[in-house]
């Protein structure tokens, strides 16, 4: 007898609010289905009035922080200190500049960089006499990093912070919000975000003019001629009128969707946390987390059980569910790059990569699908 598949269980999954339509029919109504128009202005001042900060609506993530990165100077031959445990999209930009990345790892409180592996690279970098142009500081997984002690480093070096908040809109530090903490801050808008646009991205900054040079070099850096005559290099990087129609409507449930979030992170850790060598992602008390995914780690010296066979068991059952960030030092990609760690010949980023997984986390996933993770989950680690 063939076994009935259940319905899917996906990791995050989009979750519309049903307010996206209205926008969308907005701009069919008005002919804006291009890149700019009304829905993008409303959109950059909705999230403006949002996180506190300007904002300049882009085709994703990755493209803001390519924007950011050449607004700092950042070219060839140039290094930028970035967080290891992270999506390559945080540096990738570095490449597109022709400049090298330095890897910097986390640290056990909040995963994110740790301040005493970017004290070592600045040792390093000051030892060589090649100071980085920037430091990209990732929040991963919607969590922040712990940026008083980060930024003072910075600042004592006089080295721009880019932070990459990809992951973590909704999120704060210190009662500020994610985005909003260095000279410029990153947003993603992908499809498994939580919020999206379907693709897209934010950049975020307090300096206007530094904005309307990004803006310029977003919209391939046309000149101000009666044709078209470019003096720089410019990039189609701007976001569609559709796409910030579908993020107007997402904006307005953002805080219900983080709530959402961090009641099915609750569920998990009171099910599953009081089992011997199962763990979570930590929130230190400086911040609060969006929890766009919950993040379970498994103590190889305790549990029987490898975070791939629970990855494996899941896929059996239809669950999505998937493994840590591959750190970047361990990238094929950047082999040969510099990498300094927390410890001494400790690798904080190593141990979280071995040992950690993503449980599906969506706001739409309904309490009896969270149910069946669980149980699955729990015989799996007991059983060993």
């Amino acid at each position: 007898i063939m076994k009935t598949p259940t319905k899917r269980v996906y990791l995050c999954p989009p979750h519309m609010s049903g307010k996206e339509k209205e926008y969308i029919e907005e701009a069919f109504a008005s002919n804006w289905i291009a890149p700019l128009g009304p829905q993008v202005d409303a959109f950059e001042n909705e999230m403006a009035n949002y996180i506190g900060c300007r904002t300049l609506a882009v085709s994703s993530g990755t493209a803001a922080l390519h924007l950011a990165l050449r607004l700092l100077g950042v070219g060839r031959g140039d290094i930028v200190f970035c967080s290891s445990l992270t999506f390559i999209g945080s540096v990738n930009p570095v490449l597109y500049l022709g400049a090298e990345p330095v890897f910097i790892d986390s640290e056990p409180k909040s995963w994110n960089m740790s301040p005493a592996a970017l004290e070592k690279a600045f040792n390093w970098a000051k030892s060589a006499g090649r100071m980085p142009k920037a430091v990209i500081i990732v929040d991963l997984y919607g969590q922040s990093a712990d940026y008083e002690p980060l930024l003072k480093i910075c600042q004592e070096y006089e080295v721009p912070v880019v932070e990459d908040a990809a992951e973590a809109l909704g999120a704060s530090y210190n009662g500020k919000a994610c985005g909003t903490m260095g000279r410029y801050g990153v947003f993603s808008f992908n499809g498994n975000k939580i919020i999206t646009t379907s693709g897209g991205g934010m950049l975020a900054a307090n300096d206007e003019e530094a904005l309307k040079k990004a803006l310029f070099w977003a919209t391939q850096a046309r000149d101000p001629a009666p044709w078209y005559q470019h003096s720089e290099m410019g990039y189609n990087y701007r976001m569609s009128n559709i796409a910030a129609a579908i993020g107007r409507g997402q904006l307005q449930v953002l805080d219900d969707r983080v709530n959402t979030h961090r009641v099915i992170f609750e569920r998990y850790n009171e099910a599953l946390g009081n089992i011997p060598g199962v763990g979570f992602m930590p929130e230190p008390g400086y911040s609060r987390s969006n929890r766009w995914l919950t993040v379970m780690t498994l103590d190889a010296e305790i549990c029987e059980v490898e975070p791939m066979q629970i990855i494996n068991a899941l896929a059996d059952e239809n669950i999505e569910s998937r493994p840590l960030w591959k750190p970047m030092h361990m990238q094929p990609l950047f082999a040969g790059c510099r990498y300094f760690t927390h410890g001494d010949g400790e690798s904080i980023g190593d141990k979280l990569f071995a040992s950690g997984l993503c449980l599906p986390s969506g706001s739409s996933m309904a309490e009896e699908e969270q149910q069946r993770v669980i149980e699955l989950v729990k015989g799996k680690v007991l059983a060993g």
